[in-house]
């Protein structure tokens, strides 16, 4: 193979006798000379090694650069820091202690007794509010009482008493006034039936239905012998008018109606589903009408509150309270009763084919073992 020899004279080449030359580094193996053969001879980086070595110092200035800018602007935020006023709130705490002492700059323990002292203030303030908030709490029970007794400690405008008998011996006397001023007609039909002035009376009319809250008076019925009797003196069993002094009074005492002490007439029964609509002929054409499911109260039946009953607010009608004999309401609420099976599987399965022994069943729930009678009953003059 030939070897090719670049002449630059007539001179003949004689190449350099090399020397042993100390290890340099990247940086200053760059040549200087714009010479190719010194560069050739003195670079013994290949090209792409020489790239990569130039984009690392340019990025390495750049970095440099960058650094130096970030200080200088770390700098400047510093200074105007300084330089800046203080805040508001020491502002005012140095402005108000120099107005006792003097206008120079405050010493360190001034400064310090000025802000324990900004920090007693807010104390105080703190503690006057709270002064305020009870104040305006205990007050609050006030504004209440002033409002509540239209609904819970109304004005009795009348009396009557029931006695009582459990299994044929006498138990006491219950003695209930009547809001007549409040509650019109709901003491006008519970007073009549009482007193026996409707032609029908309590006498002899037993409790049906104890509850842990409440005891239940079976009141008067819509059918045979009383109704009969009460139609012939006029009076009438419907409790449309009740209703909707029930309604009224519902709307004008927020809260608990029923509360312990309370005598109140069922006028309603909020479990009753809507009627059925249904197709019937009459007179050779097709009209639609309403089938009722159930039947309604007929304002006879009254309740006696042993503890408060939220659950009686929907259906009951307050229209007294006990003054007199709560010990023998107590005791009826003692007497033993059937319990109450509707979470058996059987009373289930009645209940949804329509047995009417579920419904003889159902009626049966919490009713008294014992029987309890309201052998008396009448106005007290």
């Amino acid at each position: 193979m030939l070897q090719r020899v670049v002449r630059y004279s007539a001179q003949p080449f004689n190449p350099p006798t090399r020397t042993t030359l100390p290890s340099l580094s990247p940086i200053q193996l760059i040549p200087i000379s714009p010479s190719f053969p010194i560069l050739k001879q003195q670079c013994r980086l290949s090209r792409r090694e020489l790239t990569i070595f130039s984009n690392s110092c340019l990025l390495l200035l750049l970095g440099t650069q960058a650094v130096d800018g970030s200080s200088a602007r770390a700098e400047a935020a510093l200074a105007n820091t300084n330089n800046s006023d203080q805040p508001e709130g020491n502002v005012v705490f140095v402005e108000e202690d120099a107005a006792n002492t003097s206008s120079t700059a405050q010493p360190e323990e001034n400064r310090v007794l000025a802000e324990d002292a900004a920090n007693q203030q807010a104390e105080n303030l703190n503690l006057a509010e709270e002064n305020v908030t009870q104040t305006s709490n205990s007050d609050q029970p006030e504004d209440n009482l002033t409002t509540t007794p239209s609904c819970t400690e109304r004005k009795t405008t009348k009396q009557v008493f029931l006695d009582i008998s459990i299994d044929g011996e006498p138990a006491g006397r219950i003695t209930i006034g009547l809001y007549g001023d409040e509650v019109p007609a709901g003491v006008d039909r519970f007073s009549k039936i009482v007193s026996g002035a409707a032609g029908i009376s309590y006498r002899r009319k037993e409790f049906v239905k104890i509850m842990p809250n409440y005891v239940q008076h079976s009141g008067l019925r819509s059918y045979g012998v009383d109704a009969e009797i009460s139609s012939k003196t006029g009076s009438n069993l419907g409790a449309n008018s009740l209703v909707q002094e029930w309604e009224r009074e519902y709307d004008k005492c927020p809260g608990t109606k029923n509360v312990t002490g309370s005598v109140g007439i069922i006028v309603r029964n909020p479990s009753k589903p809507p009627p059925k609509m249904k197709l019937v002929a009459k007179k050779g054409k097709l009209e639609i009408d309403q089938e009722e499911v159930g039947i309604d109260p007929n304002g006879t039946e009254f309740v006696i509150v042993t503890k408060d009953s939220p659950e009686l607010d929907t259906s009951s009608l307050v229209i007294g309270r006990v003054i007199g004999g709560m010990e023998v309401a107590q005791r009826i609420g003692q007497v033993k009763t059937v319990q109450e099976n509707t979470g058996s599987p059987y009373f289930r399965v009645a209940k949804l084919i329509g047995d009417k022994r579920a419904v003889v069943a159902e009626r049966g729930f919490n009713r008294p073992y014992s029987k309890v009678i309201v052998t008396n009953c009448g106005l007290m003059q």
